[in-house]
């Protein structure tokens, strides 16, 4: 590969952050358990003015395995930046407490991941920030929305759980008009599939519990961007919050992305074949899956992501029924929740009791959920079996419904 030549994203997931061991020549990464580092004399006992190549003091502050993982997934994103954290979660808190203080405004999307919804719901505004809740897809609605008191955007695409796209570029314009920034949770979507920051989004989001990982066996999440944001979050939140990521979940994680490219093509080959057969069953009223092109940003969706992911969401009669018929009947999903994993999930989600718990939503902004999910959806995260082998399970658990 020549010097100026950037490498593909099979080359990245594999390589990027490592390099062998200089003393023991190990080819692995290394996994470094320590808290503590051995610091020379006068070294600060505080994280202020801490800097970005500072040596390693202790692990809240910053591990050697740790910043292996956010050297790959920058590579990945093509990012500056990045902070690891605990938890997706725990990004998403620091990237909310680092931008807005009170009488700030926040704008996000109606519908998103539920924890992120509950906490706009009640702890930001208990704080006394500012909350506009819109449908990202609607962009005259976006517009009417942010302003320039406006100090973040915050988008996410496929949103959880109903699938709808939001056109990165066009709301980071909207955004950045403003004088705000946007940042999108692009958890779904993965860096296979989505570059955020390159149409023009500040900041990135992943719950690196799914897809990135891939294994359904550690949690984390990360936040990437600009040095000149990323740092100063580093420093002034996430240090001082606490939410790291521990050495050994970020080793897990590492270790899944280096097949992350390979997951993701098995993902998506998995999860069209899924959704052309619930497409076609009886028993199934509708199928949202950005792959199909039934879609209704099936164009957006066609210009934003390489790779359509394996997250499908399906209607059938009586929905709270079939929950129980098929978590009873299906042999190769787990009923469970998250995604992203090797093994496929399926869980079903009411639409009332999302509008009685996680989205507080306007009668409009309840009707356009109820567009792709009626009165309830399955979500099923589509995993690595043979998509014949999943085929046949749904279909003979499908048939209990008749």
């Amino acid at each position: 590969m020549g010097a100026n030549q950037e490498a593909g994203m099979r080359t990245k997931a594999v390589h990027a952050g490592e390099k062998p061991d200089p003393i023991t020549r190990a080819s692995a990464p290394n996994l470094v358990m320590s808290t503590t580092f051995t610091a020379e004399a006068g070294a600060s006992f505080s994280v202020e003015g801490l800097e970005a190549d500072a040596p390693y003091y202790y692990t809240r502050w910053g591990n050697p395995t740790v910043r292996q993982l956010e050297q790959k997934l920058m590579a990945l994103e093509g990012a500056e930046a990045c902070v690891a954290f605990g938890s997706g979660m725990a990004a998403v808190n620091s990237l909310f407490f680092y931008h807005l203080s009170t009488d700030d405004h926040l704008v996000i999307s109606d519908v998103s991941y539920a924890a992120t919804a509950e906490l706009t719901n009640d702890i930001l505004p208990r704080m006394g920030i500012r909350i506009s809740k819109v449908n990202m897809s609607d962009l005259d609605e976006v517009k009417r929305a942010v302003t320039s008191e406006t100090k973040l955007v915050y988008a996410e695409t496929p949103c959880n759980p109903i699938l709808r796209l939001t056109d990165i570029r066009a709301v980071g314009d909207i955004a950045h008009t403003a004088g705000a920034k946007l940042a999108v949770d692009s958890t779904f979507a993965t860096p296979i599939a989505t570059k955020p920051l390159r149409l023009g989004a500040d900041y990135v989001v992943h719950s690196l519990t799914k897809y990135l990982c891939g294994h359904g066996d550690a949690v984390g999440g990360a936040l990437l961007g600009r040095a000149e944001d990323m740092e100063p979050l580093r420093q002034k939140v996430a240090i001082r919050t606490g939410g790291i990521l521990s050495p050994f979940n970020a080793w897990l994680i590492m270790r899944g992305i280096a097949t992350l490219p390979l997951r993701m093509s098995a993902h998506e080959a998995g999860a069209q074949c899924v959704a052309e057969f619930l497409e076609g069953n009886t028993s199934v009223k509708k199928v949202i899956y950005p792959g199909l092109p039934s879609h209704p940003q099936y164009d957006l969706a066609k210009e934003q992501m390489k790779n359509f992911s394996g997250m499908i969401t399906f209607q059938v009669e009586d929905g709270s029924r079939a929950a129980g018929i098929l978590e009873e009947r299906l042999k190769i999903f787990h009923y469970a929740v998250s995604l992203g994993h090797h093994r496929s999930l399926i869980f079903y989600l009411p639409t009332q009791a999302l509008f009685e718990s996680s989205f507080k939503l306007s009668a409009g902004q309840q009707q356009s959920f109820r567009e792709f999910a009626g009165e309830g959806i399955f979500r099923i995260s589509v995993g690595l079996e043979d998509p014949e082998d999943l085929c046949r399970d749904l279909d003979q658990g499908l048939s209990g419904l008749i």
